[in-house]
């Protein structure tokens, strides 16, 4: 997995590197901000950002606000690397776009959990976005009825786009996913199936004795 770090203190980008690295990671190291949304803005950008927050031409929360109104559907979690401990200040970096901070000094334990936190969550997103893919294909392949249907007042035969007639249930049933049992209804049975049952018992020839 590769991850994006912006860190413009020359020791504190070294060892994020070097401890990303060693923990299998590839790493993009920028220096300032304005490098940061540059590597961020780019079709091939890392998944993962880890970003001090005071970085010369645009700290950290800008830069999270900016990924943030990209508009793109790339999936994207950003660890903001703060010194600021204040309970407004986190609130200030989360709001801008953050999913999570770490602050200075930063432990090793703990960078290596938010990280694992942020690589469990992108697996999520990613696993939900296929899924919603998979749904918006199968919905786009339902077949549906609306608009107006010429119908037969008589035979009730719909007329479909070859101007052919067809029976109520074959039409619904080549657009739709419906499926038809067929049955009696109580007044059909009455009206149409007993006087022809009836008729069947007069014209019975007699069996003879």
């Amino acid at each position: 997995m590769r991850i994006l770090i912006a860190e413009d203190d020359v020791v504190s980008r070294h060892l994020l590197e070097t401890t990303l690295t060693k923990w299998g990671y590839e790493v993009i190291s920028t220096t300032d901000g304005i490098q940061a949304f540059d590597a961020l803005s780019q079709p091939d950008a890392p998944s993962l950002a880890v970003l001090d927050w005071m970085m010369p031409g645009m700290d950290g929360a800008e830069v999270c606000h900016r990924a943030r109104s990209l508009g793109t559907d790339r999936l994207l979690y950003i660890i903001l690397l703060t010194a600021k401990g204040r309970k407004e200040d986190i609130v200030q970096g989360l709001t801008a776009g953050a999913d999570d901070y770490i602050i200075k000094p930063f432990d090793r334990s703990e960078l290596k959990a938010r990280i694992n936190v942020g690589e469990r969550i992108l697996r999520l997103q990613a696993e939900l976005a296929a899924r919603v893919k998979e749904l918006e294909l199968a919905l786009a392949n339902v077949k549906l009825l609306q608009g107006l249907l010429p119908i037969c007042c008589y035979c009730k035969k719909i007329r479909n786009d070859q101007n052919y007639w067809q029976q109520v249930d074959t039409y619904i049933a080549d657009h739709s996913e419906a499926q038809f049992t067929h049955g009696i209804c109580p007044e059909c049975r009455e009206k149409i199936v007993r006087p022809e049952l009836e008729r069947l018992k007069v014209n019975e020839p007699a069996v003879p004795n």
